[in-house]
């Protein structure tokens, strides 16, 4: 089980109340007690009455409500009720329009009395929780009988927006039809693109709605000059070269949110907002101001892990944000892991390393990466000891593809297998990326592709080899709301050259096995094996895996899972053995990404080998 820990764990007493807290959100229990908080607290009782057939038109309702909603907690003084009711009223008559129920008529009344028909300070009897009633007549669903475009979009179909005649006309859709209209004249560069019109008549008697829809387009204007405000320690000069919104460059919204989503991303900033000028230029370009705010530049966090089969780990590290100006990170970390599984201090796991990284190298796309990494790794398949050192650019293709090449030289000293040896290596790492999913963290549609080659060269014994490795994965979603996700990945990789398998370091063959593969069996625990039963990696290997994704509510989820997976010792898979591993995860969203608990068996598993398997993390599997 891996678990991750920055200060994060903080359970909270006060009184009688108490909660528990991860990364600041608390998962259960209460801050403190309510009623204290709250002057003069007034507790009351909500029966919420929907005159409908339709289930999704009553919990919209139901959800709509905050009289439901906050039932538990105390208003304030005998006017808060009054004051809660007569919002809860307009949030569920809005409720209703987005339904397209024009005609829906919401009653409430406090203790027997319409809210109506109150006194300015009403007073009502605490004895008990006052009770509220809300009563809902939602009234027939209105459908749309003629929508007219003007101005510059009197050319568009209505049933592009989903405004064709006889379609529900809910409220929401005229907005996000409005907003649509605006959106695609400013895609068009037209930064000063508006609605001027939006008009909805309801016709009672035919419950029909007549909509009337029009836009003003206005100039199209590239981008301008970009000015640069609130900068102190990052150059003005990188943050608008970085940003790529450059003079004479087409404008559209796109190109703005990707400007700060790029910017956001150095991790130097706590704030980027982008401001469109009120007014063209002289020349008719369209200045702008990126405004930022500066976070810390120097930062330093511990991090602490457990696995069933690789005992307790911690980690920790420094880094600074903006070593000379531009956004440049120097990054110090070092763990020790292997904790509890050995008394030997020799072969625990040691990791230490140095690295930078120089966004915008060369090019705005590009990326410069350097560093140098000493570890010491004892899994069951061998004993290594490796300082690499590595230095390689990346560079943006396009927001979803990315190329990346390097050069790494390597010494490392395996005791495996095959005995004791040293290999000296040098490596050129290419690998293509395709990232099209709608979220990093949390994918539920799309699909992420990556391929790489990794040609090597063992010095000591003049030994050219070549890695050569893919993999793709699918999210599928299913249902209101994506409440099912149905998620596959397939991997696979060959190496090829070396007169013999032990010509190339162990770090560099292939195993299997462990949380980022075939769940339920050990770390690289999936390997060819010797007449005397040691793992000697492999030259190929295939693995697949298969979630679905349940959401129970809207923050914890299911994921029933199986992986497979093969390594075998020649250059083209094998499948005469194949591993399989099944489980089970749990979900729990957070605003950083799900926290993720999974339990795993092998379903073939070893002789005297792994029974099962718990891993732990931030994120989903893949």
């Amino acid at each position: 089980m891996v678990v991750a820990a920055a200060a994060a764990f903080s359970p909270v007493l006060i009184g009688d109340a108490y909660a528990f807290k991860l990364f600041g959100i608390t998962i259960f229990g209460k801050d403190e007690d309510d009623a204290q908080q709250v002057p003069d607290p007034v507790r009351y009782q909500v029966e919420l009455k929907a005159d409908t057939a339709d289930p999704d038109l009553k919990e919209a309702l139901e959800n709509s409500s905050r009289l439901v909603s906050d039932q538990k907690q105390p208003v304030s003084g005998d006017l808060g009720i009054v004051v809660k009711a007569r919002d809860d009223r307009e949030r569920l008559i809005a409720a209703l329009y987005e339904k397209a129920r024009y005609g829906g008529v919401v009653t409430i009344t406090i203790d027997g009395q319409n809210i109506d028909d109150l006194p300015p300070n009403p007073t009502f009897d605490r004895s008990g929780p006052i009770p509220v009633t809300v009563d809902i007549t939602p009234g027939p669903v209105f459908r749309v009988r003629e929508v007219q475009f003007g101005g510059d979009a009197a050319d568009r179909n209505p049933a592009d927006y989903d405004l064709a005649p006889g379609a529900e006309a809910g409220s929401l859709a005229i907005i996000k039809a409005g907003d649509k209209i605006v959106e695609q004249l400013k895609t068009e560069g037209r930064p000063f693109a508006k609605l001027t019109e939006r008009k909805v008549v309801a016709d009672h008697r035919s419950d029909t709605v007549d909509i009337v829809l029009s836009a003003e387009g206005g100039p199209v204007a590239p981008i301008g000059d970009v000015g640069v405000t609130g900068e102190k320690t990052v150059r003005p000069g990188f943050i608008q070269r970085y940003s790529r919104l450059n003079k004479g460059d087409a404008y559209s919204p796109e190109t703005l949110k990707k400007a700060g989503e790029r910017l956001r991303a150095l991790g130097v900033f706590s704030s980027v907002t982008i401001h469109e000028g009120d007014a063209l230029a002289p020349d008719g370009t369209l200045p702008m101001t990126i405004e930022v705010s500066e976070g810390k530049r120097r930062y330093f966090g511990v991090g602490a892990q457990y696995s069933t089969t690789d005992g307790f780990g911690v980690q920790g590290y420094w880094g600074h944000r903006n070593l000379f100006g531009e956004a440049e990170t120097l990054r110090i970390e070092g763990s020790v892991s292997r904790l509890g599984e050995t008394t030997d201090v020799g072969s625990l796991d040691y990791s230490a390393g140095i690295l930078f990284t120089k966004p915008g190298a060369f090019f705005p796309a590009a990326t410069l990466k350097a560093g140098i990494v000493a570890k010491t790794q004892n899994p069951d398949a061998y004993s290594a000891t490796l300082i690499t050192a590595s230095l390689g650019l990346s560079y943006e293709l396009t927001d979803k593809d990315t190329i990346s090449a390097s050069g790494e030289v390597s010494w490392e000293r395996d005791d495996d297998a095959f005995g004791t040896n040293d290999y000296l290596t040098f490596t050129l790492p290419i690998q293509y990326d395709r990232d099209a999913r709608d979220d990093k963290f949390n994918p539920t549609e799309g699909y992420r592709a990556t391929v790489s080659v990794k040609p090597g060269y063992e010095i000591f014994n003049a030994t050219p080899y070549a890695a050569f490795e893919g993999s793709i994965s699918g999210y599928l979603p299913f249902g209101a709301e994506d409440r099912l996700v149905l998620a596959g990945k397939v991997a696979a990789g060959v190496l090829i050259g070396g007169g013999g398998i032990e010509d190339i370091p162990a770090t560099q063959r292939f195993f299997a096995g462990g949380g980022g593969s075939v769940r339920g069996y050990s770390y690289q625990e999936i390997s060819p094996y010797d007449a005397n039963g040691d793992a000697t990696g492999g030259r190929s290997y295939v693995t697949a895996s298969l979630e679905a994704r349940i959401k129970i509510t809207d923050t914890i989820g299911l994921v029933p899972f199986v992986d497979v997976g093969t390594v075998s010792d020649s250059t083209f898979p094998g499948f005469s053995d194949i591993r399989a591993g099944a489980g089970a995860g749990i979900r729990y969203a957070t605003p950083f990404g799900p926290l993720r608990l999974d339990f795993a068996v092998p379903l073939n598993k070893y002789e005297d080998g792994t029974d099962y398997g718990i891993y732990a993390g931030i994120g989903q599997s893949f």
